[in-house]
């Protein structure tokens, strides 16, 4: 067995250095670096953040003129007729935003590029906010009415604002299907690693990785799972609309406690943060472009804005107008990175352990315990380290989890594209599970197929290009979209309102309600 592990790594070898290859160009070749300033500069930060602005400004900076009617929107509460409500839109997008990159995706960019990396992560977010909008409303705009749910997403309109081409919707299945299938393993495992974590935590001992404690989680993670995801997308909106409130606000109220513990480290946040994005010789020397990497990369990761991936989720919404969907998608990517990241930046900066003598310990970043290793700082000798350790460490295992429901949901979604019969989503539900079994499996018995789990890197990049400039070919539509929804002069939306016949859903909506 372990030569076949071993044989699946080698096959996969090429994966980091090419995701890496792709998220440094063209930084990586030396008469671009040389560049002052620019040099810093890759293709994928200038794409992304570019974009941002661009949108930005096209929509008005909707993500601040509208954040209020966002939140008015998600106040209201109404039964979906078809699809989820909105604010269920909202919370199953947030279940796959929130996950465990907003630990340790956070961690490791202060790592790496110090806590300046977490000023980028803000910027992008900011930007990334108009970009998860723009996305949005293309999903809601071509979404398609299947039985009593809604599908829809980038498969469905890169294959309507591509020329109706079958294989560009098959293509763009795909890739999100085999995207979400690689990252499944990995959060299986953080899962099931959290339980036993807490577990050790609440009986102060040790419970070995290969003992059967683990197989039996394991197993328990995976029938769970099977039941939610066969109910369909309705029951997996059930399950994170009860979820991501309580992860959320649990996680935002422990980490605020760890803050008045240590009020006295806040300033050093703040002047390091701000430090270190700003300092003069950053700009003109190589750190400033690993920063600025750093907060941008790990900031897609976390927020996934620009990546087409969470318009599954908003094409599912029951909305009222395309835009509506498109503001609460903003507002998600504001609640991920600027609240939950930011917490998670207080934490790992104020505890010290990233910099001096603990900083190349800190390379390492893929394991829980690098964080609360932050935490047992700040609380160093006292009850409140147990308990504080424990509270994240559920929240972590709750992010994992809705991360690994949200990524079988929308691979779920997505396959429509492709096939909308039963026995093909039952076929994908299945494999999904397989999928994430395996990586548990792998993971307990100390296997892990690094080298396969990095394909979450390279996916992230890879989409982006793809999912980009195919929101810049819809744009104009987005923006006639958005000018009828801030007309509002009671005229429904329809295929005529941005210049296309082919908004099937929202053409039929209005002849129902004349």
């Amino acid at each position: 067995m372990q030569a076949i592990f071993e044989s699946i790594n080698q096959i996969f070898a090429f994966i980091g250095p090419l995701a890496d290859f792709l998220w440094d160009f063209p930084t990586n070749f030396e008469w671009y670096s040389s560049i002052p300033i620019l040099g810093n500069f890759s293709f994928a930060i200038i794409l992304l953040l570019g974009s941002g602005i661009y949108f930005s400004f096209r929509i008005g900076f909707m993500q601040i003129t509208h954040f209020k009617k966002g939140i008015q929107i998600m106040a209201k509460e109404r039964t979906a007729k078809t699809g989820i409500s909105p604010l269920a839109s909202f919370l199953l997008s947030s279940a796959m935003r929130v996950g465990p990159g907003n630990i340790l995706g956070v961690t490791g960019a202060i790592a790496v590029g110090g806590p300046g990396a977490l000023f980028w992560m803000w910027i992008s977010a900011f930007f990334g906010m108009a970009v998860a909008y723009m996305e949005s409303v293309l999903a809601q705009i071509f979404k398609e009415k299947k039985e009593d749910e809604f599908v829809g997403g980038l498969p469905f309109y890169g294959r309507k604002l591509l020329g109706n081409k079958v294989f560009v919707g098959v293509f763009l299945s795909i890739l999100y299907i085999l995207y979400a299938f690689c990252c499944l393993p990995a959060q299986g495992f953080n899962v099931v690693s959290s339980i036993g974590r807490m577990t050790e935590i609440a009986t102060s001992s040790t419970i070995a990785a290969n003992s059967v404690f683990y197989y039996i989680i394991g197993a328990l993670i995976i029938v769970l799972t099977a039941v939610i995801t066969y109910g369909g997308i309705k029951k997996v909106s059930n399950w994170t609309n009860k979820m991501v409130p309580v992860m959320a606000v649990l996680y935002i109220l422990t980490v605020i406690v760890l803050i008045l513990l240590n009020l006295g480290s806040v300033p050093y946040f703040f002047t390091s943060v701000f430090q270190g994005a700003f300092k003069p010789e950053a700009f003109f020397g190589g750190v400033f472009g690993t920063v600025l990497a750093q907060g941008v990369r790990r900031g897609l990761m976390s927020n996934e804005a620009g990546q087409g991936t969470i318009t599954m989720s908003a094409a599912a919404a029951d909305a009222k107008h395309p835009c509506e969907q498109g503001i609460l998608a903003s507002i998600g990517v504001f609640l991920d990175t600027i609240v939950i990241c930011t917490l998670s930046g207080f934490v790992v900066v104020m505890a010290h352990c990233w910099d001096g003598t603990n900083g190349q310990a800190w390379m390492d970043l893929d394991k829980l315990p690098k964080f609360t290793e932050s935490i047992a700082a700040l609380t160093p000798g006292t009850a409140a380290n147990a308990i504080i350790s424990f509270l994240v460490t559920l929240c972590f295992c709750m992010f994992a989890y809705t991360c690994l429901l949200g990524m079988i949901s929308f691979s779920e979604i997505a396959a429509n594209r492709i096939r909308k019969d039963r026995k093909f989503i039952n076929i994908i539900r299945g494999l999904a599970l397989f999928v994430a079994a395996f990586g548990i499996l792998c993971n307990i018995a100390g296997l892990e197929l690094g080298n396969l789990w990095a394909f979450s890197d390279l996916g992230n990049i890879l989409i982006v290009f793809f999912n980009v400039p195919i929101v810049y070919v819809g744009a104009k539509y987005v923006i006639r979209a958005t000018k009828h929804y801030k007309r509002q002069d009671g005229t429904p939306f329809t295929s005529a309102v941005i210049g296309r016949d082919d908004c099937t859903y929202w053409d039929e909506r209005a002849k129902e309600n004349k």
